[in-house]
This record gives structure tokens, C-alpha cells and sequence, in this order.
């Protein structure tokens, strides 16, 4: 495999079985196109569930499933502050690795 199909060198990377594993569970927590909604809107600062219903369209319950799954697998922090709870992200390889994906997409859909 020469460098130009392989730019960010992918096939020269040592990876455990464990390292792979970890990779599968973010992607499946990622997978959901609703939690991509969330976290490109907290991204640059936190925000109550009121502020992410506007941003996401969605209902309540439903965010407020989404934002758990994200909580529970680390990617997402939470306070309180009084009767709001807010959110931000504490992962910051999830938001480099939504930026990347997405950048590749920008190029993706210029060249068609």
C-alpha cells in the first residue's frame, strides 16, 4: 500500500484487539444521526435541554434518551444549576473525529 492510498496511515498502526473493540463502541454511539445533532450543537458551548430542543427539533424524552446514552459513554458532562442540567462535551476526540468525518464529506460532495 503506498502513502497516497493510505494518507493518514492507517495500515502502519499498532492496534490491540482492545483498542479496536473501543473503537466499535464509539461509532455505535455515534451511529445515531440525533446524537450527531447534539453534539454539533454543544460543541462550541453547553446547553440546557431547552436550548438543545430548539437546536435539534426534537421531543423531550427522546433528547433526553440520546443525551444519556452520550453521558453514559463518556462523552458528555453534566451540571445542575438549579432546576436546568447542562451539557457539554468532555471527549474532545468525539468532536475532532465529527470535524474530520465531515470535513471529508464537504470535500466528498464538492467533487460530485
Amino acid at each position: 500500500m503506498n502513502q497516497a492510498s493510505d494518507p493518514a496511515g492507517l495500515a502502519r498502526m499498532d492496534l490491540t484487539d482492545d483498542q479496536f473493540e473501543t473503537a466499535a463502541e464509539l461509532f455505535g454511539v455515534l451511529a445515531a444521526p440525533m446524537r450527531l445533532r447534539i453534539i454539533r450543537s454543544i460543541c462550541s458551548a453547553e446547553k440546557n435541554v431547552s436550548e438543545l430542543l430548539v437546536d435539534v427539533k426534537t421531543t423531550q424524552p427522546n433528547i433526553s434518551q440520546h443525551l444519556n446514552t452520550l453521558y453514559k459513554a463518556g462523552i458528555l458532562g453534566k451540571r445542575r444549576s438549579g432546576t436546568q442540567i447542562f451539557y457539554r462535551i468532555v471527549d474532545q476526540r468525539v468532536t475532532n473525529l465529527c470535524r474530520s468525518v465531515y470535513s471529508q464529506m464537504d470535500v466528498k460532495d464538492k467533487a460530485a
